[in-house]
C-alpha cells in the first residue's frame, strides 16, 4: 500500500516536472527541491533534473551543477538539524536511558566509516537526508562530510546529465526504470576497484 502510494506520488511529481520543464521558473524549482530533499523532502531531485535536461539538453551540465550545489548546501542544513537535535534532545535522552556509552561507540564507528557512508548515500537511492542528519548528530568532521557530499552528489547528477545529453529520450526511459540498480552497481564496481588496487 505505502509502496504504491509512494510510486503514485513520484509519478505525479514527475508529470508536474515535465509540465513545467520549459518554463522560466523550472530551474528554481529544481534548485529548491534539490536543497530541501537533502534534509526532509521525500522526492529525489532526479525526478526534476531528468525532464529539465530533456527540455534543455544544451544546458545539461549547467543544470547538473545547480542540482549538485543545491543538494550539498541542503546537506549542510540536514547536518545542522542533526547537530541541533543531538544537543537539544538526543544526548540528554540517551543519558537518561543510560545509553550514552553505546551512542559514543556508534559515534566512533561512524567517524571511522563516515566518508564512505556519506559517499554511498549521496550516490545511491538511499535517502541522503538520513545520512546528513545522522552526520550532524554524531558530529562527523565537516570537511569530510563536505568532500564526500560534493563528490557523490556531483557524480550522480553529472552522470545523469551526460547520459541524457548523449542519448536523450531512450536513456531517459532506461534511467527511470533502472536508476536504483545502476547506482548500486556503480558503487560496487567503484569499491571493488579500490580493493583491487589496494591488494595488487
Amino acid at each position: 500500500m505505502l509502496k504504491n502510494a509512494y510510486n503514485k506520488l513520484i509519478k505525479s511529481m514527475y508529470n508536474w516536472a515535465m509540465t513545467i520543464s520549459a518554463k522560466s521558473n523550472a530551474v528554481w524549482a529544481l534548485v529548491i527541491i534539490s536543497f530541501i530533499e537533502s534534509s526532509f523532502f521525500p522526492i529525489p531531485p532526479d525526478i526534476f533534473l531528468i525532464p529539465l535536461i530533456l527540455a534543455q539538453r544544451q544546458k545539461a551540465f549547467q543544470l547538473a551543477l545547480y542540482c549538485t550545489v543545491a543538494s550539498v548546501l541542503g546537506g549542510f542544513l540536514g547536518y545542522g538539524i542533526g547537530f541541533a537535535l543531538d544537543e537539544i534532545a538526543l544526548t540528554p535522552l540517551l543519558t537518561d536511558w543510560h545509553l550514552i556509552d553505546a551512542f559514543n561507540r556508534f559515534k566512533d564507528w561512524y567517524h571511522q566509516f563516515g566518508a564512505w557512508i556519506v559517499f554511498i548515500a549521496g550516490l545511491t537511492p538511499f535517502p541522503y537526508k538520513v545520512v546528513t542528519i545522522a552526520s550532524g548528530a554524531v558530529e562527523l568532521n565537516l570537511f569530510v562530510f563536505a568532500i564526500a557530499s560534493i563528490i557523490s552528489r556531483g557524480m550522480r547528477f553529472f552522470l545523469i546529465a551526460w547520459l541524457l545529453y548523449k542519448w536523450g529520450k531512450p536513456m531517459k526511459d532506461y534511467i527511470e526504470k533502472n536508476l536504483g540498480w545502476l547506482s548500486v552497481l556503480f558503487v560496487i564496481l567503484l569499491i571493488g576497484s579500490f580493493l583491487l588496487i589496494k591488494f595488487i
